[in-house]
Order: C-alpha cells, then structure tokens, then sequence
C-alpha cells in the first residue's frame, strides 16, 4: 500500500483509478473519431477549450461518480453482475453531472454523437478492465506475502479478525515464526521453527514484510538484532497495530497501549488545519443547504400533516462535543413525543415502536439529520467527525472502554468514517467497534478524507444503509 494524503491506499487499486482514467479520456478521442468517420465531422475544439480539457473534465466525472457509487472501496461484496450494475449507475450518475457541467461551462461540451460514443467505449472498456481486475484480486502470486513473527494470541488475531477472503485480497500469510516462550495457538500447519536467521527465512519464503505480532517484546527472545538485520535489507517491519490500522481502517483496542498512541505520526490539531477544516465545513454546509431545502420543507410539512398539526417539528436533546462541551443538537422529530416519558435515555432499537411512519422513512433516508447544518454553521458540530453522544451514555461508556474519552479531542459530525465502515450502533459493543473507526479518522485526518467520506456517506444514503 502506498499513503495518499495520510491515508492507505492499496496500490492495486491505486493503479486501477489511473487505467480507468486514462481509459475514459482516450474514450473521448476516440468516440471523436468515430463521430468523425460516421457523421463525417470535424473534431470538436474550441477557443482555449481543447479536446484534451473535454476529455479529462469527462475522465476526472467519470472517476468521482465510480467513487461515489462505492467501486474503489478495498473490499469487494458484490458479484460480477452487481459490479457491473454499479458501472452502469455510475455512468448513468456522470452523464446527470455532465449535463450540470456543461450548463455551467458550455465550452467543455462535446456534442451528444461525440458523447454517446465516448460512453459506450468508455463502458465496453472499463467493464473488461474491472472483470480482468476482479480476477487478478485471487491471484496469491500478485499479493503482498507476509511473515508474521509470533504464534500466539496477538498473532492469531490476524486470521480470526480477518477470517474471510474478501478481507485479505491485498496480502497473504507465509508463515508465522515461533517465539522461544511463548505459547503457540495458530495452527501447527503454519508454524515456523526456522534453525536459520530471520533474514534468511524471509528472504527464503520471498517475505515483502514482517508483522511483529509478539505479545512480549522484552527479553532475550524478542529477536531485536534479527529485525533491524531485516530493516535494513529492505524488508518491511511493522507492528501488529499498524497492520491492522492499514488493513481494517480501524485501531485495535484490544492491543492498544498508550505508548503506541504516544509515539505514532498522526493526531494533528493544529491551528492551520482546524481552520481549513472550518472552512470546508462551511463551504458544504452552505451547499447541502442550497440543495436540500425543499427537502426540508417537505419533511416538516409531512411531519405537521402526520401529528395534525400538533407537536413539534424540531427535535432537541444535548450532546456532548468537542473538549466535552455540551450543545443542543438539531433532528426533525421521528419519534413520538413521549418516546422517553420516564426521563431515561434509551438506545435507538431496530424496528423501533417509538419511531412514527414519517420518522421511519427519514431516518432510513437520514433526512432527519438535515438541520444539523445549522449546528455546523454555529461551530458545535463539524460536517465530518465522531457521531456525537448523550451525556449519560459518555458517561457510562467512558467507564467500561478505554479511550472513549479520546474522541472529544474533535468536533462531532453529521457523518463520518465510523459510520460509513459500520453499520448502525445501538449498544455498548457498536460503541466499542464504532469507537475503533472513530480512533483511526482522528489519527489519520485530512480533507481528502473527509471529501472520501461524504462521497460514501451519499452512496450509503441512495444505497439505504446505515438508518434506522
């Protein structure tokens, strides 16, 4: 994998987005030759709009909406047939936001013959380039071979928390190194009791990396000289916990230890860059409002109509931001008035009987979350950030998960990266595993990242996951 704006990007996938660009801008050139052998036409070219600026304004669309549509996601859940329905979406999606484009700048439009050509060999081309692509995923010889030193629990969390072969498309286990001392619990098959070197053994399974996964790292059975042998002949070394952050987008509590928290680049707050968040909250939040309004509209009037005009139409109820600063956050009402008549705060359930018909349908949509815009444009909430949380419920969790606290170090968000990488929490695990995503998006965070996440957050919405 390779770190793009701090965060990792495979590099299988990295070079899929640069073919499939590419491939989307020669579909302009040659859809223009075909236009012009079929219509018998010129090659389109106007003023300081050449065919290359049509071409990559097409390509770079083409891109962000196959984003959008959740193809560049590392782990592939969909059959071949659903691959290509979301290609077909997609360019269903970028021939909308090409028609927004040209409106805006009629000089990169390149004619509809032109266009539907470029379409149809853009389509034909990154539908062999993807089955091809999918293919080679299942390919041992094309992944990063792994050594993991240790056999223990650490290291046999790697095969039970990525059990399945979707979650290990970008790596393959060669082996795992016993440690004198320390009790082995992988399976025997893959134990390794190598008589010679570290390096040796690495250079001999054809090792890319080693995964330090021992549980005790002090005395004379931690190979300390063997490690740093092997830094320095150019095989990478990475500790248990930087593999799963890579790997999973998430830091791992169950192994977390201060020091690593410590010691790793990452939890950036400064100034300069809590400014450029606060401006890109503003710039999205003053779009989606623009967009969203008659939304908005709709769903008090359905809400009004719904309770007969009585009730209220806006839900507050205080939650915790950042620095634990309380605020009031802002929802349309989607449960009953009496939802919590005992005065006890209680979890959202799925199929929840407080929730009304309206509620049902604008908490699947997440419309109910639309007047948060207001909280970003106050400052208490940022568009992208940790879901903020009840006062009793922080508190309690707080007590029962070891660095709970830590995710009021940032301003809550409408969405974020736990969100869109789990589904719906309604319970002190959710927390826990919502809790490891939140860790990763503070650490790693940048506004590449949270451009990423919106994109998915939308997709997620259409796609009609994640509400309840």
């Amino acid at each position: 994998m390779v770190r793009v704006f701090r965060q990792f990007i495979p590099v299988p996938f990295l070079i899929l987005g640069a073919v499939e660009f590419f491939l989307a801008m020669s579909s302009v050139y040659a859809g223009s030759h075909l236009w012009v052998f079929l219509a018998d036409s010129e090659i389109l070219q106007i003023g300081d709009y050449p065919l290359l600026s049509k071409a990559f304004a097409f390509a770079l669309i083409t891109l962000l909406c196959q984003i959008f549509m959740g193809l560049y996601q590392r782990r592939f859940r969909f059959a071949m047939v659903g691959m290509i329905l979301r290609i077909g979406i997609s360019f269903a999606l970028t021939a909308v936001t090409l028609s927004l484009l040209y409106y805006i700048l009629p000089e990169l439009f390149l004619g509809r013959g032109v266009l539907a050509l470029s379409f149809c060999v853009a389509g034909v081309l990154i539908i062999l380039v993807r089955i091809l692509f999918v293919r080679s995923l299942n390919q041992d010889q094309l992944k990063r071979r792994i050594l993991v030193l240790g056999a223990g629990k650490n290291a046999a969390k790697i095969s039970h928390q990525l059990r399945r072969r979707v979650d290990q498309q970008g790596f393959v286990i060669v082996g795992h190194v016993h440690i004198r001392g320390e009790h082995d619990v992988v399976d025997e098959s893959i134990v390794l009791r190598p008589e010679t070197t570290l390096l040796a053994l690495a250079k001999d399974l054809q090792a890319d990396e080693i995964v330090v996964a021992v549980g005790e790292r002090r005395g004379k059975s931690f190979p300390v000289h063997d490690l740093l042998d092997c830094k320095l002949s150019g095989i990478d070394v990475i500790d248990l916990l930087g593999f799963f952050e890579r790997e999973t987008g998430k830091i791992k509590l169950d192994i977390l230890n201060p020091s690593w928290l410590i010691f790793s680049d990452g939890f950036n707050q400064g100034k300069g860059l809590n400014a450029r968040k606060r401006v890109f909250d503003i710039a999205i939040s003053l779009l989606l409002l623009s967009i969203s309004w008659p939304f908005m509209l709709g769903v008090i009037i359905a809400i009004k109509i719904e309770g007969g005009g009585r009730g209220s139409i806006i839900y507050r109820q205080i939650r915790v931001g950042r620095h634990w600063q309380l605020f009031n956050v802002y929802k349309f009402r989607s449960m009953r008035e009496d939802a919590e008549k005992d005065g006890k705060a209680q979890w959202a359930k799925k199929n929840d009987v407080r929730v009304t018909r309206v509620g049902g349908f604008i908490r699947k949509t997440r419309l109910d979350e639309l007047p948060q815009i207001f909280n970003v444009l106050k400052g208490d909430m940022s568009f992208v950030g940790p879901r903020p949380e009840r006062p009793e419920f922080v508190t309690k969790l707080s007590e029962q998960i070891p660095c709970f606290s830590e995710r009021h170090r940032v301003k809550p968000g409408i969405t974020g990266w736990a969100q869109i990488c789990y589904p719906y929490g309604a319970s002190e695990k959710d927390s826990l595993e919502k809790l490891q995503f939140d860790l990763y998006y503070i650490k790693n965070y940048s506004l590449f990242l949270d451009f990423v996440i919106i994109l998915q957050t939308a997709h997620s919405i259409i796609a009609g996951k994640g509400g309840r």
